[in-house]
């Protein structure tokens, strides 16, 4: 018998809901998941709705994805990650680009911040994102986050038609916890 996961309490914003990721959530993460818009997520691509149940029941078993769902209806509109490594934590996002435009990821991401920061003691967050993803560099500008480094051909998700890599550059965002404090 597997151990159970203990279940992440809700976090609440005024639309959202940041939540352990359910079994029933496969549908909507099939939405964003079946054709991925930023190439960081192209490997989690998901084929079919066989594919997204799968992907969704790994997910309610790690605390690695966070859901995040319309607080009134509960419908999928995206995820978020964090992963510790001691007293930093390695974050980001995903979200169905159908939702785009509406600070959705904004307010999901800066209530992941003050969780990580205030009731898991986060010291440090930090985040990579590619060079052409503007959205993601905004958001991380918008968190409080500075850029800390540019890797040059750093990470490949893709090949091109004669099977090359195609290797793209990446910059790191980060924050202090002493930082998120004196802009909050």
């Amino acid at each position: 018998m597997g151990v159970e996961k203990p279940s992440m309490d809700a976090i609440e914003t005024e639309r959202l809901a940041l939540r352990d990721f359910r079994s029933e959530d496969a549908a909507d993460l099939f939405a964003y998941l079946h054709q991925p818009t930023a190439s960081c997520f192209l490997s989690l691509s998901l084929a079919d709705m066989g594919a997204a149940a799968a992907e969704a029941n790994a997910r309610s078993q790690s605390d690695e994805h966070i859901a995040v769902c319309f607080k009134d209806t509960g419908r999928l509109i995206g995820d978020l990650f964090a992963v510790q490594e001691d007293d930093t934590f390695s974050v980001g996002w995903n979200f169905n680009a159908d939702f785009r435009g509406a600070g959705l990821a904004s307010e999901a991401a800066r209530a992941l911040f003050g969780h990580l920061f205030t009731v898991r003691q986060a010291r440090r967050l930090y985040a990579y994102v590619e060079d052409h993803n503007i959205a993601s560099q905004r958001l991380c500008k918008r968190l409080g986050m500075r850029q800390e480094g540019l890797f040059k051909e750093y990470v490949t998700f893709k090949a091109d038609s004669k099977g090359v890599p195609i290797y793209e550059n990446t910059m790191q965002f980060a924050i202090l916890r002493k930082e998120w404090e004196q802009q909050h």
